[in-house]
């Protein structure tokens, strides 16, 4: 009797597990919820969702802002060279024009020897002295003389055109000065036209 009572037991026992969820098998494809019928479809139709869209508006408005800064910063880099070359150019034109104002004297002199009617030593005696005048110009410049004949040859300042042989100068001195050299405070302008004396009598001993 006691047997029957708790075969019939677990019969409804089995009977009512499915319903209480205990040990029961969920399907899958019923345990997911529908799938959205229109996102599905927008995706389909390559569009986007509506924070997408956003996001995508707030980068291209952030591009445009960009390019314009760029466009604005190259703008302002042109007009900055333009105005740079221009200084250049006007800081060198009052440079030359400071110099050519000095010389004017020195050619208006020129022009009044040319006009003289004196005689050859009355010529040379003006040129003499605007010679000295355009000195005095290159000196205000600080521009000097390279000191040639009597000083040992240096390289860096004279340039040798040749030798010749003295027995007045010492060797490898300079003998001759073709033409001036110059400087304008330490910077080589030109270097000086040289012959320099090769001493026989001094190389000897």
């Amino acid at each position: 009797m006691l047997k029957e009572e708790t075969e019939e037991l677990k019969a409804k026992e089995s009977k009512q597990a499915p319903e209480s969820g205990t040990g029961a098998k969920i399907d899958p494809a019923t345990a997911l919820p529908p799938p959205d019928e229109n996102l599905a479809e927008s995706e389909a139709m390559g569009e986007t969702p509506a924070g997408g869209q956003t996001e995508i508006e707030q980068l291209k408005a952030e591009r445009d802002q960009l390019l314009d800064r760029l466009a604005r910063v190259q703008a302002e880099f042109e007009n900055a060279r333009k105005r740079a070359e221009r200084e250049k150019a006007e800081f060198r034109d009052h440079a030359a024009g400071s110099v050519v104002e000095q010389f004017l004297p020195v050619l208006d002199n020129f022009e009044l020897a040319l006009k003289a009617a004196g005689s050859e030593q009355q010529l040379r005696s003006g040129v003499s002295l605007i010679v000295k005048q355009m000195e005095e110009v290159l000196e205000k410049m600080q521009v000097r003389a390279i000191p040639a004949v009597g000083e040992p040859f240096d390289p860096r300042v004279h340039e040798a055109l040749g030798t010749v042989e003295r027995d007045d100068v010492p060797d490898q001195h300079v003998a001759e000065e073709i033409r001036r050299g110059y400087k304008i405070r330490e910077r080589l302008l030109r270097p000086a036209l040289v012959r320099v004396a090769h001493n026989s009598k001094q190389v000897n001993e």
